[in-house]
C-alpha cells in the first residue's frame, strides 16, 4: 500500500528553487505575468477550483513551454480531477525535462496505482528505488498484485535479511507459501539463514512449519531439536514440538508444550491462539484432555481482544455439543457477567439441551439485572411453559412483549409461547388469539 499526498507547499518550494538555479538575467526575464498566473493556479488548487488552476497553468505553459514545475502542477490538478490520462502525460513530460526530480516520478506512480496499472507502476517504482530504497517495499506489494510471486519472495527475503522482518512481508510470505511450488526455495533460504544466524529463532519456526505442512515430520522434529540444542532456553522450540506431538497423537507432550508457549511472554499472541485452537480441535476427538484445555483458558484471562472461553462455547455450540458449550459460557460469565451476547447464547444452549430448570432460573435472574431485555422474558416464558408453570410463563411473556421492537421473529415466538401458556391455563380463546397473531406475523414476514 502506498500513500502520497500532493501539497501546496511542495509546489511553492519547487518553483522558487527553479528560479534560484538561473542566472540573474534569467530571473529578471521571468515576467510578472508568469508569476501571477502561477500563484493564481496555486490559490485555485488550494480551494479545489481545479479547472481555473489548469487554465492559469496553461497560460504559464504558453509563456514557458519547458518549465517542468508547470507540467508537474498541471499533472497534479488533472490527478485531483481523476483525469488520469492527462495527469500521467504531464508528469511524464516533466520527468523528460528533469528526470532527477523524484516527485515527478511519484506523480506517475500515483496515477498507475489509482488506475491499478500495476505492471506500469513496477517500471516507475524501479526508477524511484534509485532515489530512495524504501520503495522496495512498494515493489514487493506490486509483485504481489501482479502475482509475480517468485520475484516477491526473492525481494521479501532480501529485505528481511537487510532490515529485519515486518508484519506485512510476513503476511505476503505466508500467502505465497500456500502454493507448495515455492516451498522448496523457501526451505533452502531458511536453511541458509539458520547457518548464518543460528541464534535467530524465527527461522527455525518457519522451517518447522514448512516441513510439517509438507508432511516431513521427521525433518520438522529434527529442526525443533536443533533449535533446542542451539537455544536451550527457547520457548519457540516448543511451538514446533507442539505440532509434532499433536500429529503423533501424543496429547500429554502436546499439552506440556502448549503450556510452555502460553506462559511465555516472548511469543506472539496470534501464535498462542493458533496453538490453543489446534489443541481445542484435538480435544474434541480426545476428550480425556478437556482438563488441560480448561487450564489453558486461564492464560487468556487478561486478553481483551479475544474472549477465549466464550469462543470455545461458540465452537461447541456449532458442533451441537450443547452441554460443553454451556460450560464454557458459564466460565466466561464468571468474569464478565454483563455480556448479553453470551447470556443469550447460554440460554439458547440450555434450550437446545432441554435444560429447562437452568433456563428458567438464569432467565429469571437476568431479568432482574436487565429489565428491558425482551429475549430474557421469552426464555423465561419458554422454560416455564416446558416446566408446566404456565402462570409464570404468561406473566413473564406479557411483561416482556412491550419491549419487543422491530424484531418480527421474536414477536412471533412471544405469541406462540403466550398461546402455549394460555392453552396450559385452559383459556382457549386467548390461546387461539395469540396463535392467530403469530400466524399473521409469519405470513407478513414471508411477503
Amino acid at each position: 500500500m502506498k500513500i502520497i499526498i500532493f501539497g501546496l507547499f511542495l509546489s511553492i518550494f519547487l518553483f522558487p528553487a527553479t528560479l534560484l538555479a538561473q542566472e540573474p538575467e534569467d530571473i529578471a526575464a521571468v515576467t510578472d505575468e508568469f508569476e501571477n498566473y502561477f500563484y493564481e493556479s496555486l490559490k485555485q488548487k488550494g480551494i479545489q477550483n481545479y479547472d481555473l488552476a489548469i487554465q492559469a497553468l496553461e497560460k504559464c505553459e504558453n509563456l514557458q513551454p519547458k518549465n517542468a514545475v508547470v507540467l508537474f502542477e498541471l499533472g497534479k490538478n488533472y490527478y485531483f480531477q481523476k483525469n488520469y490520462k492527462d495527469a500521467y502525460d504531464n508528469f511524464e513530460k516533466a520527468t523528460k525535462i528533469d528526470p532527477k526530480n523524484k516527485w515527478f516520478w511519484v506523480g506517475m506512480y500515483d496515477v498507475c496505482y489509482d488506475t491499478r496499472d500495476y505492471n506500469q507502476a513496477i517500471i516507475i517504482v524501479e526508477k524511484l528505488i534509485e532515489f530512495k530504497e524504501d520503495y522496495k517495499e512498494d515493489l514487493t506489494s506490486l509483485y504481489m498484485n501482479t502475482q509475480q510471486f517468485d520475484k516477491a519472495l526473492t525481494l521479501i527475503n532480501e529485505l528481511n535479511e537487510r532490515f529485519g522482518k515486518s508484519e506485512k512481508r510476513d503476511n505476503y510470505k505466508l500467502q505465497i507459501l500456500q502454493d507448495s511450488k515455492y516451498a522448496g526455495s523457501e526451505k533452502d533460504n531458511l536453511i541458509d539463514q539458520i547457518k548464518k544466524n543460528p541464534k535467530e529463532e524465527a527461522n527455525y519456526i518457519s522451517l518447522i512449519y514448512l516441513y510439517s505442512k509438507s508432511n516431513q515430520e521427521e525433518k520438522a522434529n529434527e529442526i525443533a531439536r536443533q533449535l533446542e540444542k542451539e537455544i536451550p532456553t527457547s520457548d519457540w522450540a516448543q511451538v514446533g514440538l507442539f505440532k509434532f506431538h499433536l500429529n503423533n497423537n501424543d496429547g500429554e507432550k502436546a499439552a506440556k508444550a502448549m503450556n510452555t508457549v502460553l506462559a511465555s511472554d516472548k511469543i506472539d499472541r496470534k501464535i498462542k491462539h493458533r496453538i490453543f485452537n489446534e489443541f481445542l480441535i484435538f480435544t474434541q476427538k480426545n476428550p480425556q484432555f478437556d482438563s488441560d484445555l480448561e487450564k489453558a483458558i486461564s492464560y487468556f484471562d487478561n486478553d481483551k481482544e479475544v474472549q477465549v472461553a466464550k469462543e470455545i462455547g461458540k465452537f461447541y455450540q456449532t458442533k451441537k455439543e450443547f452441554v460443553k458449550a454451556a460450560k464454557y459460557y458459564e466460565m466466561h460469565l464468571k468474569n464478565v457477567n454483563d455480556d448479553m451476547e453470551t447470556i443469550l447464547l447460554l440460554l439458547q444452549s440450555y434450550t437446545d439441551n432441554s435444560q429447562f430448570d437452568k433456563l428458567a432460573k438464569i432467565a429469571s435472574d437476568k431479568m432482574e439485572l436487565f429489565p428491558t431485555q425482551p429475549e430474557l422474558y421469552y426464555y423465561s416464558g419458554l422454560a416455564n411453559n416446558q416446566l408446566k408453570n404456565h402462570k409464570k410463563a404468561k406473566d413473564a411473556l406479557e411483561s416482556g412483549l412491550d419491549f419487543v421492537l422491530e424484531n418480527v421473529t421474536l414477536e412471533i415466538n412471544f405469541n406462540i409461547q403466550l398461546g402455549e401458556a394460555y392453552n396450559g391455563l385452559g383459556d382457549f380463546k386467548k390461546k387461539d388469539l395469540y396463535f392467530s397473531k403469530a400466524n399473521e406475523l409469519l405470513k407478513k414476514s414471508k411477503q
